[in-house]
């Protein structure tokens, strides 16, 4: 019998026999049935790949769909590959040629010369001067730090300001950069003669701003330019502005900017991985900005700047009450009273422009904020003419007199019996019990007054009852019948003058008062309205402040028979070729309503201050000015007591005048002076001179607009030199943008010492003017071989001054004096010179290199 035998569970390859049952048969029995218990064993089968896929022999060869399988994997592949190649070189082509040409080429923008401001007789006030500048090549430094020393010593400044100028992220790292601004003719020569010792140091051209009419001529008007701020970037980012550019930061250089800014050129440069600079590849020349024309004449403008200081030096020195005036700052303004044209404006203290030229230092800059910092004292930075704040005094009578005779409550001939003394209770408020008295400014009594009389001659009782009767008939007339009046005038709102940083006035009320006190309570701790702040407001006192623009418009309106203008500084604006872009034509804001009869009964009153005996500005103008009897000139003096004048302080001085009023009433000027004493003293002077300057040298009736064949005067009565002159330092043609050379010429005319500032004395003043402190600039000393020096570099800043408006000022303030320039230093169109490569100039310098 055959043995049967089963496999191992876990040892497959060993064999076991299966046991035979012994006893009964498989068939029966207890055996059969303990069997039956057991596991069924059975043989494993085993698996492999040959069970699995079969041999080539048992499959049929099937050889063309494995060709049409291999030929579809190797098409689709290729597909993919020709839809990739597709994207990178037709779709993204610009992406990708972008990236590579990013790698190998710069674009360096070229500033555009700024475009010119002149006067309404096409006189230069702002204009662009050619000077030379010391660049120093970064990779020439990196390469060579040893010429970081040389240059230092040649330009006599500290080799940590190079340093600090080669880190500068304000300029291009593929642009040589500026170490030296100004350069002298003897460092140029220098250089120029031992150029083999300074490798990567050039002298450039660039344009800065140029003033041929001197620094201090309409110095608030025109303002300042400097570099460009990261805040004005991000404002303007598709404005065409860089970190290199200069921007207006004041006056018509600020206001005006989008016409001067003109537009910047551009260079590509082809550069190697390692930054260094191979060649150019396109150039755009930079186009210059537009002509602003103004309505200023510079003649009338210094004449009113002199004038001006003189009145002030000449307050100071006058004994006042007891006192000598502050008479710490002040301002001027005339305007044509038919359009609103601006023919003048000077504000004091002022500073010198050329201060800023090229960055002003620290120690300038510090110097002009030193007023600043003083509650009661003049701001150089500020502009007192749009941001001084000043009680206008009986100047204001003017908007009363129109209230009173607009409503009725007076008419022409009505008449007030004054005595001296005003009091409430006697005039028809019993219930009065604080502050109820009144006196005139003058000791004795002026008799019977009408409205012509108390403009004439001030009268401050007339106007004590004009302010009490409003008060007695607000059932009537209205809490604000005068204030009403006042802001027809312009009083208390924005002129709207084209000048940026004009501050608004506030005429006196109630409701003003409350707006003070949520603003500072401590300082206006009192809101109520009493008989007595009516009366005080009546007359130009209590809370009520003005600019001095808006005084001159306030007559400048009813000298214009009631229309009121806004006013203008800039007259017109022209391309450099010629071509009108922008005319401003006259604007009318308000009308004031006044019959012929109360018009020529206030007139009349205007014209007895400065014509009749008793008139505050007879003596004045009997003693200053020089114009005809026809040539009739009214006006009215403003002497305003401020909460100074209570400790010994003297009041703001006012007088504005207009004229000539037998005619076309042609001009207003309006001058007041902080702390100047008494107007017909301290500002009716400077008005009778300035008249007299008026009378004489009329400014011209329209804008002498420059065009292509006319280009705008260096001086009045002046033509510009022609292109290439030698004995200028401006050039009317652009200078070649394509240079490749080294070689500087030296400025022909240009000096570069320091100007020195001195004091401007008052003219016609006898008496000496209170002690005032001047630095003089230091000198700038040149060598002709390079020297060791280590004199540490001015400091630049360009932090904007806060804008301060003071209603009084400290004691004395030095004015520098235009800095002295030659003559024709300015030009129409100049065109900075571009920087030479890397390449061009160690061509060049290899080219003109002497021997060793």
């Amino acid at each position: 019998m055959k043995r049967r035998s089963l496999l191992h569970p876990f040892r497959s390859s060993r064999l076991f026999p299966r046991a035979i049952a012994r006893g009964k048969s498989r068939s029966g029995g207890a055996h059969a049935r303990r069997r039956s218990h057991q596991p069924r064993m059975r043989p494993r089968r085993s698996v492999n790949v040959a069970a699995l896929v079969a041999s080539p022999e048992e499959v049929p060869a099937r050889p063309r769909v494995r060709m049409r399988v291999v030929a579809a994997i190797v098409f689709i592949l290729f597909g993919v590959m020709v839809l990739r190649l597709w994207d990178l070189q037709v779709i993204d082509r610009h992406q990708y040629a972008a990236a590579v040409n990013q790698d190998s080429l710069r674009t360096v923008t070229i500033p555009a010369p700024r475009g010119l401001i002149v006067d309404r007789q096409d006189t230069v006030l702002a204009g662009n001067k050619v000077e030379n500048e010391v660049v120093l090549s970064r990779v020439e430094a990196a390469s060579n730090p040893s010429i970081v020393g040389k240059v230092a010593a040649l330009c006599g400044i500290t080799p940590a300001a190079v340093r600090a100028a080669l880190t500068d992220l304000q300029y291009s790292p593929y642009e040589p950069v500026p170490v030296l601004q100004s350069a002298s003719p003897a460092v140029v020569q220098y250089l120029d003669a031992h150029q083999s010792q300074f490798p990567g140091v050039t002298v450039v051209q660039v344009t800065v701003r140029d003033y041929p009419q001197g620094g201090t001529t309409g110095t608030h008007v025109l303002g300042y330019t400097g570099p460009i701020t990261a805040t004005f970037l991000k404002a303007h980012p598709n404005g065409g502005y860089s970190q290199t550019s200069v921007i207006g930061k004041a006056g018509v250089e600020l206001a005006e900017e989008r016409y001067l800014r003109g537009k910047a050129g551009h260079e590509t440069l082809e550069v190697t991985p390692t930054g260094t600079e191979v060649g150019v590849l396109r150039r755009t020349r930079p186009v210059q900005g537009d002509t602003v024309e103004l309505n200023i004449t510079s003649e009338l403008q210094k004449n009113v700047q002199q004038n001006l200081a003189t009145v002030i030096f000449s307050d100071r020195s006058r004994l006042t009450a007891g006192t000598h005036p502050g008479a710490t700052n002040g301002a001027a303004v005339v305007l044509d009273a038919q359009t609103g044209a601006v023919l003048a404006l000077a504000s004091y203290p002022s500073y010198n422009l050329t201060e800023w030229v090229g960055g002003i230092s620290t120690a300038h800059y510090d110097a002009l904020r030193a007023g600043c910092t003083v509650a009661t004292g003049g701001c150089p930075l500020n502009d007192y003419a749009i941001q001084g704040l000043y009680t206008p005094g009986s100047t204001f009578k003017l908007a009363t007199a129109t209230a009173a005779l607009q409503t009725g409550l007076i008419t022409p001939t009505s008449t007030k019996d004054d005595t001296g003394v005003f009091t409430v209770r006697a005039h028809g408020d019993p219930t009065c019990t604080s502050g109820c008295t009144f006196h005139d400014a003058t000791a004795f009594d002026a008799g019977i007054i009408t409205i012509r009389l108390a403009l004439a001659e001030s009268d401050d009782f007339f106007f004590y009852t004009l302010g009490l009767q409003f008060w007695l008939s607000r059932s009537r007339y209205g809490n604000t019948g005068i204030q009403r009046v006042a802001h027809e005038y312009g009083y208390g709102d924005l002129t709207g003058i084209d000048l940026p940083g004009e501050v608004q006035g506030r005429v006196d009320s109630q409701r003003m008062r409350e707006k003070l006190h949520q603003l500072t309570p401590k300082n206006y701790p009192n809101t109520s309205w009493y008989p007595g702040t009516n009366i005080e407001m009546a007359f130009g006192q209590g809370e009520t402040v003005i600019t001095p623009i808006e005084e001159a418009v306030a007559y400048a309106t009813f000298a214009d028979h009631g229309v009121r203008h806004q006013p203008e500084v800039v007259g017109a604006v022209v391309s450099p070729e010629g071509k009108l872009v922008k005319r401003v034509e006259p604007k009318v804001t308000g009308h004031v309503s006044l019959t012929p009869t109360d018009y020529q009964a206030m007139l009349q009153g205007f014209v007895g201050a400065t014509h009749t005996p008793k008139g505050t500005a007879y003596g004045t103008f009997q003693q200053y000015s020089k114009v005809p009897s026809s040539y009739v000139i009214a006006g009215k003096t403003g002497t305003a007591t401020t909460a100074t004048t209570r400790s010994g302080r003297a009041p703001n001085a006012w007088f504005v005048g207009f004229g000539p009023v037998n005619g076309t009433t042609q001009y207003v000027v309006a001058v007041a002076v902080a702390q100047g004493g008494y107007g017909e003293a301290g500002a009716a002077p400077a008005v009778a001179k300035i008249f007299n300057y008026l009378y004489a040298h009329p400014p011209s009736a329209s804008l002498e607009l420059p065009t292509a064949a006319h280009q705008p005067k260096l001086s009045p009565g002046t033509s510009p030199p022609k292109s290439g002159t030698a004995a200028s330092t401006t050039t009317t043609a652009a200078p070649s943008s394509t240079s490749t050379t080294t070689t500087t010429t030296a400025a022909p005319t240009t000096t570069t010492a320091a100007p020195t500032t001195t004091t401007t004395a008052a003219p016609t003043t006898t008496t000496a003017a209170p002690t005032t402190t001047t630095t003089a600039a230091p000198t700038t000393t040149t060598t002709a071989a390079p020297t060791t020096t280590t004199t540490a570099a001015p400091t630049t800043t360009t932090t904007a001054a806060p804008t301060t408006t003071t209603t009084a000022a400290p004691t004395t303030t030095t004015t520098a004096a235009p800095t002295s320039r030659p003559a024709g230093a300015t030009g129409s169109t100049v065109v900075p010179r571009r920087v030479p490569t890397v390449r061009e100039r160690r061509r060049s310098s290899k080219s003109e290199r002497g021997p060793p």
